[in-house]
């Protein structure tokens, strides 16, 4: 695949990581982002599983990772009057990790870490403030003639990678379907920013506050005061409140910063504070959480990596999977040679059982972290005290989802070309 042309629309975590494999392999590669830099903090993100693996085939990176890990001890969940019901902790071990990972980075962070490993290849470029705006495949299987909406000129590319997200307006175009068409909702939100106040007073442990209604406030430290993550659930018999929330997003920081304060006013413990730091700060990241489920993973020369094709929710694996297919994909093209078909025929085939393995939400996941009723939240936290008691949640935390199983150095196969 030596000089293969390829463009991957962009430059997040998929993205770079993808650019960095095919670059290994011999391919050209032009990573485009739509907006004018690489976006800045974002939500916390893990690495786990099948993305610890990946990251330890990169020389360089799990250092760097490491030196950008998100410090924090612990998560307590606690009462209206600040009192905890118990703490949730690292097991140490980053093989077998729990609910608080052991590499715990800002999205912003790991975006930087892997376009600083590709930046100075001269196989790779960047170009910002870019998008695709059609794409034309061939019916005889050759190269897709893509036009962009600024500066890049029309161009024909031997592959096509989209790896823009949930979202993805590259999913639409190169699958001739709906923005939002594979897209399913969990009735749930997501909001992130910094206040400068610390209301942990110095400590490394963060904490965690459920009020009724599907509302959860989480406050960890940061090197600039806290970090303020804020999730709402909605119940499913509300399906149109998403909507409410998805319009105030298209309508700017101002607007959504109006909203998620409504949500969450009067919510009790520290809203008041909380709020304040929320209508001042400067860096606020919000999303729908979602799950992407794509029958199919390419569709002639254009193929989907990442949140882009199977974007996996609460999971706590999107990351590890994004780096997984970007790893795969590149493999299997440098195995096939110039049959670029056979390539992305053999990454549907590896990553669909991985897909379907990791990319699945626990039942109950949403209603374990914000409940709708009084009653729920007081039963959750009663249960989750009696857990941390008996010290069997890392036994229980295996049987809970993907992301808290041991990392298993057989889940990928060994690319001996790119590695």
């Amino acid at each position: 695949m030596a000089g293969m042309n390829v463009l991957v629309v962009g430059a997040s975590i998929a993205g770079p990581m993808t650019a960095y494999w095919l670059a290994k392999a011999g391919a050209r590669v032009t990573v485009i982002e739509r907006f004018p830099s690489l976006r800045k903090g974002g939500q916390n993100i893990d690495i786990r599983t099948i993305g610890v693996e990946v990251m330890r085939k990169i020389p360089g990176m799990e250092a760097a990772v490491r030196a950008k890990k998100y410090e924090m001890d612990g998560m307590s969940f606690v009462r209206g009057d600040g009192r905890p019901y118990g703490t949730l902790k690292p097991t140490g071990n980053p093989d077998q990790q729990a609910l608080i990972s052991e590499y715990e980075i800002l999205r912003g962070d790991l975006s930087r870490i892997l376009v600083d490993l590709t930046k100075d290849n001269e196989n790779v470029k960047y170009v910002f403030d870019e998008q695709v705006t059609a794409m034309q495949q061939p019916s005889d299987g050759g190269p897709v003639t893509v036009e962009f909406s600024n500066r890049l000129p029309r161009s024909d590319y031997d592959l096509v990678v989209a790896c823009d997200g949930t979202t993805s307006r590259t999913r639409s175009i190169g699958l001739g379907c709906g923005v939002r068409d594979h897209i399913v909702s969990t009735n749930c939100w997501g909001a992130y920013y910094c206040m400068s106040q610390d209301l942990l007073q110095g400590k490394k442990i963060g904490l965690a506050y459920n009020a009724p209604g599907g509302r959860m406030i989480g406050v960890a430290p940061d090197a600039a005061g806290n970090r303020v993550f804020m999730m709402s659930v909605y119940p499913n018999s509300e399906c149109s409140a998403i909507l409410q929330f998805r319009d105030a997003l298209k309508q700017g920081d101002q607007t959504l910063k109006q909203f998620v304060a409504q949500r969450y006013e009067n919510v009790g413990w520290n809203d008041t504070r909380i709020l304040e730091g929320l209508m001042k700060s400067e860096d606020l990241y919000a999303s729908e959480v979602c799950q992407v489920k794509a029958s199919h993973l390419y569709k002639g020369r254009f193929v989907m990596v990442g949140d882009a094709g199977y974007a996996s929710g609460l999971t706590g694996v999107g990351t590890s999977l994004a780096m997984a297919g970007a790893y795969v994909l590149a493999g299997e093209i440098s195995e096939h040679g110039d049959d670029i078909a056979a390539g992305l025929q053999g990454y549907e085939q590896r990553m669909r059982p991985l897909i379907n393995e990791l990319g699945q939400m626990p039942r109950f996941v949403t209603t374990f972290m914000a409940p709708q009723t009084a009653w729920g939240i007081w039963i959750r936290n009663n249960m989750f005290g009696f857990v941390l008691w008996t010290g069997i949640l890392n036994y229980i935390q295996m049987f809970m989802g993907s992301g808290f199983r041991k990392t298993n150095k057989n889940m990928l196969p060994i690319y001996k070309r790119i590695t």
